[in-house]
């Protein structure tokens, strides 16, 4: 028989994968993992019948808490806030120690999620993306099932009126991404405008560590030729590879002189961009190694 530790273990990724899915943080989910850690080594563990619901509720309602000092915190934040990328460019880290996700929890997906309250945030992660009934939905919020079903559904259309119309197949991204990556890095300017949606909307985010734009850009025009100025201005100087980033094509950046580290996102619509999140801030991307990089 597995002891509570061993349980909890085994528990980890999926602990982190609901606290991460409500922060769209890797250290404040870190840290409300840790917290039902030591909460679990308090309790009577005799008189858990399921860990693996205790634990779940433990960490949601732990994280539902983390979200209204997070959304304060972020109201103060320097330019544009992005959530933290998870890239799948770590092939020597131990499985256990990873995030996982699929395109469920997309970062264009946390993006809106930042919109809705943290009570409607919690019910839909909990009810549309984990599945749990509502409930247990209701007991972690403090509401109804009627009450967490409503909070869901307002949630829901929230994200549906945000989410592209025609996202297309991983695959279409891909080629997307890949049309992007070619136009940006040979200065075509026509070919990105031929990727891009009209109404592109290009959002970097630095936290006042690193330089960004701090507000975001908008228009196909405006957006192509500020990324082939970026293009010229770093040119020879960084290293691009594709990766998936939370299930989606992405883009990883190297600085090679500095060792800077930038993830590109995207969300398509109908085989054009009609996002691109660049997330810069050095704070967001230590769990983040550069390929090639040593494991600490």
């Amino acid at each position: 028989m597995s002891t509570s530790a061993e349980r909890f273990e085994e528990l980890r990724p999926r602990l982190m994968r609901v606290a991460y899915s409500h922060l769209g943080n890797v250290a404040e989910a870190e840290d409300v993992v840790q917290e039902a850690w030591l909460r679990l080594q308090r309790a009577e563990t005799g008189s858990i019948g399921d860990l693996r619901a205790w634990l779940t509720t433990v960490v949601s309602r732990l994280a539902l808490d983390a979200l209204g000092s997070a959304r304060a915190r972020r109201e103060r934040y320097i330019g544009p806030w992005l959530p933290d990328p998870l890239v799948d460019a770590r092939a020597g880290d131990d499985p256990a120690d990873r995030v996982t996700l699929d395109e469920s929890v997309s970062l264009s997906l946390l993006f809106v999620l930042e919109r809705l309250s943290p009570a409607q945030r919690t019910a839909f992660v909990l009810h549309d993306v984990f599945g749990y009934a509502f409930d247990e939905v209701g007991e972690i919020v403090g509401r109804t099932p009627a009450a967490a079903r409503q909070l869901a559904s307002r949630a829901r259309r929230d994200v549906l009126e945000a989410r592209p119309r025609q996202s297309g197949t991983p695959e279409q991204q891909r080629r997307a991404v890949e049309a992007f990556a070619a136009s940006a890095g040979g200065g075509d300017l026509q070919g990105l405008l031929a990727v891009l949606d009209p109404d592109v909307v290009m959002r970097s985010d630095g936290g006042g560590r690193v330089q960004a734009s701090r507000v975001p850009l908008v228009g196909a025009d405006r957006v192509s030729r500020a990324l082939i100025a970026l293009a010229r201005t770093f040119a020879g100087q960084s290293d691009a590879r594709f990766a998936d980033v939370n299930g989606m094509p992405g883009l990883l950046m190297v600085n090679r002189l500095d060792g800077q580290v930038s993830v590109l996102t995207f969300t398509v619509d109908d085989a054009q961009i009609t996002t691109i999140h660049i997330q810069r801030n050095p704070d967001k991307l230590r769990h983040i190694r550069a390929p090639g990089e040593a494991a600490p």
